[in-house]
């Protein structure tokens, strides 16, 4: 992400349409296919306001994705709940494209994403339960 983030940039201020046809012509693509003619339609129709909304959006998720790699790198317990909010993110994207269109690889990903989402939470709800009760332990018995 933070690569294409800067790669958004390198966009700024050009003609984006030429540079979409001359990817198109790079990959020897037909132009006329409809992919070809929806990624030049839409790179010709991105303001340069866009791209640095883009550019910035992209940013700002590598930062949340790296902030989550060195909370769980050092075994912080709000990594790994930001990790499993991080995982549910994305559940609701899944039933909205569910609805828009019903294949059975939507269904097999939205039910794999909820039962990790879940499990994640449960760990987490089941150790933070059990370090209370150890500590209940050791004031009892103190």
């Amino acid at each position: 992400m933070l690569i294409g983030a800067f790669g958004l940039l390198g966009f700024l201020n050009r003609d984006n349409q030429e540079f979409a046809e001359s990817i198109i012509r790079h990959l020897r693509l037909d132009p006329a296919h409809h992919y070809a003619k929806l990624f030049i339609t839409t790179m010709a129709q991105e303001s340069d306001t866009q791209l640095m909304f883009f550019a910035v959006f992209a940013a700002l998720y590598a930062a949340v994705r790296f902030t989550e790699a060195y909370g769980l790198w050092n075994e912080r317990r709000w990594a790994e709940w930001l990790a499993a909010l991080s995982g549910g993110v994305y559940i609701p994207i899944e039933i909205y494209e569910l609805f828009n269109h019903v294949s059975w690889l939507k269904i097999a990903a939205l039910v794999i994403n909820v039962v990790i989402v879940a499990y994640m939470a449960w760990l987490l709800t089941e150790s933070r339960r059990k370090r209370a009760a150890a500590e209940k332990k050791l004031t009892a018995g103190g």
